[in-house]
């Protein structure tokens, strides 16, 4: 048996990547906080 590194075979999963633009996750992050808090408000919850 031969030994083959590990991470050069391994295929890409659609996880984060490193390149990704970093602004538009960090907006999107909030715009789901702001939906969230309005859901939460709406239904009576706090």
């Amino acid at each position: 048996m031969t030994a083959h590194p590990a991470t050069a075979t391994r295929a890409r999963t659609g996880g984060p990547q490193e390149d990704g633009p970093k602004i538009l996750e960090h907006v999107m992050g909030w715009v789901l906080v702001a939906v969230f808090a309005m859901l939460v408000t709406q239904l009576g919850l706090l």
